[in-house]
């Protein structure tokens, strides 16, 4: 019985020094295999898209279309190293890649030093009241670069706005949107924010 409780303390122990929790898998299936990124101290302190404060040296990852708030399995397909992370930001936005990796959760992952690796992700978790989010809908273009433009403007300011593309009476239009909030009043409040940096936003349900 004490061989027991000590295993189950080291156990417990490691698991609290690893920084990142572990959950068990939902019946979701999705998947996804590509190059994975990460990004560190330019971000460091600064608002990811849920509106969290990103910390380089927790477990956290960004991701182009999943819910805000997923739990996600990433594994490393070249050591086999894996890391549970929340998808708390939107991107990456650079060339083919489908995730970009915290500092901390590219360190578990053993890709720090090479920068990208190719890794195999699985939804273990989606929030149950994802569709009831906020978001802040920051115009919708017919023209994609009209979008981009707006999107750099609130990344010069730290934030990671995402473009999603939408037909809409036949028309096809660019959004630029942020966030995934889960409080009507948190993102009222951020919305009022931009508008005193004269950005237009609105608020949308979801």
């Amino acid at each position: 019985m004490r061989i027991d409780r000590l295993s189950l303390w080291l156990l417990i122990t490691l698991l609290l020094l690893t920084g990142c929790s572990h959950v068990p898998a939902s019946k979701s299936g999705w998947q996804q295999v590509g190059t994975a990124s990460w990004y560190g101290s330019d971000f460091h302190g600064r608002p990811t898209a849920s509106g969290e404060t990103y910390n380089m040296y927790g477990c956290s990852a960004a991701h182009k279309t999943l819910p805000l708030g997923t739990r996600v399995r990433v594994t490393n397909l070249a050591n086999n190293r894996k890391v549970v992370v929340p998808i708390n930001d939107r991107g990456p936005f650079v060339g083919d890649r489908i995730i970009d990796m915290s500092y901390g959760a590219a360190r578990q992952l053993g890709m720090v030093k090479e920068g990208l690796a190719k890794v195999h992700i699985e939804v273990l978790q989606i929030p149950s009241n994802y569709t009831s989010r906020y978001i802040l809908q920051f115009g919708a273009y017919t023209e994609r670069h009209n979008a981009e433009k707006m999107a750099d403007r609130l990344r010069t300011i730290g934030y990671s706005p995402s473009i999603e593309e939408a037909s809409i009476q036949g028309k096809q239009l660019h959004r630029v949107r942020l966030g995934g909030f889960q409080s009507l009043e948190k993102a009222q409040g951020l919305a009022m924010t931009f508008r005193s940096k004269d950005i237009p936003c609105a608020v949308i349900g979801q």
